[in-house]
């Protein structure tokens, strides 16, 4: 299979080049079209400044023969081990991700270089810090010229952290349907009438609500004959104001303290630890990668991480999943990435022909998944049957550390409290029938003063 053949599919929007898989392996071409400007960037102290800072990543040149004549080079991206998507993000991730992308563009004027576009797809987690993944992303500079990415900018980070910070987190989802960023005359429509106490985040929308109505004709020579470099640094450097500016909201969820008000007594919840530890030793190889389905705060991850795992975490409560970013950011643990995931509805395969992002499943499978204190709320809070949920499970990974709780525990009583019991094959029994099907059961044990049981489970190999 040529190269051309195993192409991203999102990469037809780019002219200067294209990413493309081989042997499993991520790799991106350069088109002869834009060997001037790439040669200039790479051997630029832009360039070294970007890498030495960690701020666009690193990448190794190929010699690799290609039947695209059209190919200048080749060069390998270092290795990100989950990509994600900014609908993903929780509101702290999309605000250092646009801080970042604001850097870059300061920094690449100071050189003599611009950001040619500023999508927030651009941007990845790498090491638990955003980072610029696009190489061919950055241009020469012209004096007078325009920044093309600004309404980009506006309608992919702006808008969306305005909506999060202002209305409401939830409105992120937005992202996920308009893939190239909120429309600004929406999020106009949306914002509070409190947010005009923002000065430089309604200029930028402002801005871009009157250069986008239809009937506006924008002379754009006019306004290069008065726009010079350092006009264009003020107008980045009063994007950064409006985004700084920007608050996380104050909000608390019934899950956001889920472990002060659980029914675990502490010398219950230490056991808990250990035997997750003690299961994650039957394990040989140890994992390598990790999904903490459910993960709440972290603190499973964190044991995970502590043996060389690298862990993403997925939750669907957005005040859990901002606190556990900023906390590993700050004591630095680059093994955990926290991203926001409805289970019930998680992210789908979406753009051109549904291959542009990938869905959620599509960026699997790994070597373990773990799924604690979660299975009373898929089988009672979502009315999925057991057989239905052990299906899904055995889709993510081959090993799966997974927690029954029994219907007497105070959490399983929470989501029946307003509700019909219904649910009468909530049984470890059939629990345990359910899950046979998919996979093989190692261990299973009784976590001390709880009612409650961890199971260590294999996939079953196919043909076996």
């Amino acid at each position: 299979m040529s190269e051309l053949e195993n192409k991203h599919p999102s990469s037809f929007r780019d002219p200067s080049g294209y990413i493309f898989y081989k042997n499993n392996i991520l790799y991106r071409a350069i088109n002869r079209n834009f060997k001037e400007v790439f040669d200039k960037f790479i051997n630029s102290d832009l360039y070294l400044k970007l890498v030495e800072e960690n701020l666009i990543i690193r990448h190794t040149e190929i010699d690799m023969q290609l039947d695209d004549q059209e190919i200048y080079k080749v060069i390998q991206p270092e290795f990100i081990n989950f990509i994600s998507y900014p609908y993903e993000w929780s509101f702290s991730q999309l605000k250092d991700a646009a801080l970042l992308t604001l850097k870059i563009q300061l920094l690449a004027l100071q050189y003599g270089f611009i950001l040619r576009d500023a999508s927030a797809f651009n941007i990845q987690f790498y090491k638990g810090k955003p980072i610029l993944i696009d190489t061919l992303s950055l241009g020469i500079y012209q004096n007078g010229s325009l920044w093309d990415g600004y309404g980009q900018f506006c309608r992919h980070f702006l808008a969306p952290l305005a909506l999060m910070s202002l209305t409401d987190t939830r409105l992120l989802l937005l992202s996920r349907y308009y893939l190239d960023g909120v429309p600004i005359d929406l999020t106009a429509k949306l914002l509070p009438f409190a947010s005009w106490r923002y000065l430089h985040l309604i200029f930028h929308l402002r801005i871009h609500a009157w250069l986008g109505k239809p009937t506006r004709k924008v002379n754009k020579s006019k306004i290069q004959k008065t726009l010079n470099k350092k006009s264009l640094i003020s107008l980045i450097e009063s994007l950064e104001k409006a985004i700084r500016s920007l608050p996380m909201p104050a909000q608390k969820t019934i899950w956001s303290d889920y472990y002060s008000v659980t029914n675990y007594t502490h010398k219950a919840f230490m056991a808990k630890q250990k035997i997750v530890l003690d299961l994650l030793s039957e394990i040989n190889p140890t994992p390598r990668t990790a999904w903490d389905i459910g993960g709440n705060d972290g603190t499973f991850a964190r044991l995970l991480s502590s043996h060389g795992i690298q862990v993403t975490v997925f939750d669907n409560d957005h005040p859990s999943i901002d606190r556990l970013y900023k906390e590993i950011k700050k004591q630095q643990l680059p093994n955990i990435f926290p991203l926001i995931m409805d289970l019930q509805n998680p992210s789908p395969a979406l753009g051109w022909m549904h291959k542009e992002r990938f869905s959620w499943l599509e960026r699997g499978p790994v070597d373990l998944v773990l799924a604690l204190a979660l299975i009373h709320h898929l089988r009672i809070g979502n009315n999925l049957p057991f057989s239905h949920i052990a299906e899904f499970f055995s889709k993510m990974s081959h090993w799966l550390i997974v927690e029954y709780i029994p219907k007497n525990d105070s959490q399983v009583q929470r989501l029946l409290k307003n509700r019909n019991d219904i649910f009468i094959d909530y049984t470890q029994d059939i629990f345990e029938k359910s899950f046979r099907k998919k996979f093989k059961i190692h261990k299973q044990i009784n976590i001390p003063q709880s009612g409650r049981v961890l199971y260590l489970m294999e996939k079953y190999v196919q043909g076996n």
